[in-house]
């Protein structure tokens, strides 16, 4: 009995088979060249077969020149045609381009006179210039009289704008399948030992409230908790009091600091009506809260919500907030907003309140108001009346405003 023989099917399947694709591009690099032939009439005569070019310019990693003949090319032509070429000016071998040649219309009407390859089909493909020196272009270009008497020569001048595009090749490996890179998700697995409190070293007793923690976690994000969890004093301490701060804020600052972010209920409270003054906001707090333990991020956050509702009636107390939290960058915009709607600010009651408690922002912004006055867009006498009532102590009513001490 003769053995058959043994055939082994590979299956497309198999975790051996690897599956590549490619996918070959065909395109040009185009660039373009203006050659300017000033001083038509004196390049006349120089006979056929002589011609002026360009300065070379490169396209496609070749370089390039225009060659105009005033008397033309041809001899055969006895000067009747002028003639326009593009030459391949460096090395190289069967370079393949495209090109287009234009004779450029003085007067203004767009009538150009252009002899392109591009958008267009073409019967044998780009042309192909073999070696240095080759040339495309028309020996019959225009008519030298009627050249002459045309819109294309102005003041003896002609201009000429050549395009060329070469022809290359490449292999695209866009095809290969992306690989997506996800969002980020470190702020959900730190805020996940958040809420679990699996790990836990530290707890935190905020007006009787407990939070618990990681120090490793508080020390990374604050040099202010660096210092004090990793203080002698305070190293081996599991428990620390932590006194004027509210639980809710001190909760934010913590969702914070372990995810890098901040619930929308945490700062919605900001504009609410129900709340008397900017200062009494959770956001303000967690200002504080942000200056306090040095989180330059939050302070920026905090800066950028309260930010968004300063105006007349609040600015003056969100700049004496700022000032006292080092929001700098919230400051500012409360001194621009103040002094270009100082009449207004100076009415208001919040200022009665920063002349009460910050007089030394009142210089701060003097210095702000002769800054832009010129382009205060609430310019004008009065707002000049109320900035010399400002830097001469008075108020509004024309009063003196004796400075506390």
């Amino acid at each position: 009995m003769s053995e058959q023989p043994i055939i082994t099917h590979v299956s497309d399947t198999s975790p051996l088979t690897r599956a590549t694709s490619s996918r070959s591009v065909t395109e040009t690099v185009n660039g373009s060249h203006r050659f300017v032939i000033q001083g038509y009439s004196l390049a006349k005569g120089m006979g056929v077969g002589k011609h002026i070019a360009s300065d070379n310019f490169t396209v496609g990693g070749h370089q390039w020149a225009i060659y105009f003949y005033p008397d033309g090319k041809n001899p055969e032509d006895n000067s009747t045609y002028v003639s326009l070429f593009i030459a391949l000016a460096s090395e190289g071998t069967d370079v393949r381009a495209l090109f287009e040649l234009t004779l450029v219309d003085q007067s203004g009407k767009g009538k150009h006179k252009v002899h392109s390859h591009f958008d267009r089909s073409l019967e044998s493909g780009p042309y192909t210039l073999k070696y240095r020196g080759s040339m495309w272009g028309y020996k019959r270009f225009f008519r030298r009289a009627l050249l002459e008497n045309s819109d294309y020569l102005k003041d003896d001048c002609l201009k000429i704008n050549c395009t060329v595009g070469v022809v290359r090749s490449t292999i695209d490996i866009s095809s290969l399948q992306p690989i997506q890179v996800p969002d980020s998700d470190m702020g959900s697995h730190f805020g996940m030992l958040l809420e679990t409190m699996e790990g836990s070293d530290v707890v935190f007793i905020v007006a009787g409230e407990k939070f618990h923690a990681h120090k490793l976690v508080l020390t990374a994000r604050s040099p202010v908790f660096r210092t004090e969890l990793f203080d002698e004093l305070m190293g081996d301490k599991q428990e620390i009091v932590v006194t004027d701060m509210e639980p809710r804020v001190f909760k934010a600052m913590l969702h914070f600091i372990y995810r890098d972010s901040l619930e929308d209920e945490e700062i919605e409270d900001t504009s609410s009506s129900s709340i008397p003054s900017v200062t009494d906001t959770l956001t303000a707090k967690l200002l504080a809260a942000a200056d306090r333990y040095d989180l330059t991020r939050l302070r920026r956050v905090c800066e950028s919500h309260l930010c968004k509702d300063i105006s007349v009636n609040s600015v003056s107390r969100t700049l004496a907030l700022a000032d006292r939290y080092h929001a700098t960058e919230l400051k500012a915009v409360c001194l621009r907003f103040a002094a270009e709607n100082l009449a207004a600010v100076m009415q208001s009651d919040g200022f009665e309140y920063l002349k009460e408690n910050c007089p030394s922002l009142q210089s701060e912004l003097l210095k702000t108001v002769a800054g832009c006055e010129d382009d205060c867009s609430s310019g004008g006498g009065k707002s000049r009346s109320v900035w010399a009532q400002l830097s001469d102590g008075g108020d509004t009513n024309g009063r003196r405003v004796r400075h506390r001490t």
